[in-house]
This record gives structure tokens, C-alpha cells and sequence, in this order.
């Protein structure tokens, strides 16, 4: 028989949970229509009809409401783009940069709030902990990104002089993601895979803020072509098959 007691404590669980849930999703609709400095506690607590003390019980400030929003949407784009280099393990690299880059733009169209968080619009006064918000997110990413990078490496490497690059050329924070998973891959590797980032988050930050409507209709056509383009000039195989999938 399940007691009274016990029955009250996970109702209360459920509840906080989706209290905490509502917060966070209030806290980006307000993101989306007036920007990132909308994101208050008091703002949040007034649309849901709640008081501001009563808010600071789920989160005791707005710093906190940030890192852990950053953290959520961060870890979905992570998962996002994981799962899309999972499913193509013995793909060739243009394949996988397909799919990881297809990836990508789909998790920042569904979620525009999350994208502008998270690589736009600074939350004014926000002061992130420590080793920065969602630091294990942010190094899959990272290393998601070296491993297109590594997976073109054999065919890109003729066009980047053994001296191009050195290891201090590149952020420590960066390396310290990069090179325990890749360890074969040089200092151009690294900038191979900046390179790829360019070009795909370029096109994507564009289309997210609305710079792309009134140049073309065609944004995913362009974004192909973009990436068709890319793979041939890395000199990998299989570039015609990016354009046509």
C-alpha cells in the first residue's frame, strides 16, 4: 500500500518539475520576442501568474535560469548532431558532413531561441560559472566537429603546408577538447575543422536572423550547394552525392 506521505512527495516532484519546465520555456518565448535581456525572473514569474519570491525557489537568480538553459538546448544540439554521425559510421566523409551538418541547420530552424542563446545574442550582465555553461555539450560539439575534420584529413592535407599551423596558433580550451579524442590529428587538422564550422554556421546564423529572405527563397538550396561546394574543395570523393541527397 502506497502512503499518504509518499503519495504527496512525488506529486510535489511532478509538480516542481513541471513548474520548472514552464519556467524555462516562458523564459525563451520572452527571449524570442524582445531579446535576450527580456530573460528576467520577475518578467518570467509576471506571465506565469506567479510571485517573484516564489520564482526564486526554482532558481535563486537569473544566472542560474541562463547556465541552465544554455545547458539544456546546448545538450539537445549536441545529442542533435551526435546521433547524426552515429547513424553514418561507415559512411565516407563527405556523407558525414552531410549528415552532421544537416543536422545542425534542422536542430537551429526547430529551435531559433536555442541557436541565438547559445551562439548569438549575449545575455546582457550574464556571468557563466566557472569553466563556462555546459561545458560537456560544448566538447561534443567540438570533438564532432574534429571528427569530420580527421575523416577528411587524408584528402585535404595537400592543401595545408606542414608548417601552415602550429599548436599555439589555437585556443588551449579548444585543443584540450580536440586532441585526447584525435590525437593523430595535426595542427591543420584543427583548422580544417574551423574551417568547416565557418562554413556551415555562416549560412546557418544568416537564415536564423533573417538575413537570407530577402535574398533568396531557396535557403536550403543554397545551403546544399554551399556544402557540395566544400566537400569538393577538400578534394573528397563523393561530393556530387552532397548536392543530390
Amino acid at each position: 500500500m502506497v502512503s499518504g506521505r509518499g503519495s504527496a512527495g512525488g506529486r510535489r516532484e511532478r509538480l516542481r518539475a513541471e513548474t520548472t519546465a514552464e519556467i524555462k520555456r516562458v523564459a525563451l518565448e520572452l527571449m524570442a520576442s524582445g531579446g535576450p535581456d527580456a530573460i528576467t525572473l520577475r518578467a518570467i514569474a509576471r506571465e506565469m501568474g506567479m510571485t517573484a519570491n516564489a520564482i526564486y525557489g526554482y532558481f535563486a537568480t537569473r544566472d542560474d535560469l541562463v547556465t541552465t538553459l544554455i545547458d539544456d538546448v546546448y545538450t539537445a544540439l549536441a545529442d542533435a548532431v551526435d546521433t547524426a554521425w552515429r547513424a553514418a559510421p561507415a559512411a565516407g566523409p563527405a556523407v558525414r558532413i552531410q549528415a552532421w551538418a544537416d543536422a545542425f541547420r534542422g536542430w537551429a530552424l526547430a529551435h531559433p531561441e536555442g541557436f541565438r542563446l547559445v551562439y548569438g545574442d549575449p545575455v546582457p550582465g550574464y556571468r557563466p560559472p566557472e569553466g563556462g555553461p555546459a561545458p560537456e555539450a560544448a566538447r561534443r560539439v567540438c570533438t564532432g566537429l574534429a571528427g569530420l575534420a580527421d575523416a577528411s584529413w587524408p584528402h585535404a592535407a595537400a592543401l595545408y603546408p606542414a608548417d601552415a599551423f602550429d599548436w599555439p596558433d589555437f585556443d588551449p580550451g579548444l585543443l584540450a577538447k580536440v586532441r585526447p579524442a584525435f590525437p593523430e590529428l595535426p595542427p591543420a587538422g584543427v583548422a580544417l575543422a574551423l574551417r568547416i564550422w565557418g562554413h556551415l554556421h555562416g549560412l546557418v546564423s544568416l537564415e536564423i536572423y533573417g538575413h537570407l529572405r530577402s535574398q533568396t527563397v531557396s535557403p536550403d538550396k543554397l545551403f546544399r550547394a554551399e556544402l557540395t561546394a566544400l566537400v569538393r574543395s577538400l578534394g573528397i570523393p563523393g561530393g556530387d552525392g552532397v548536392e543530390q541527397s
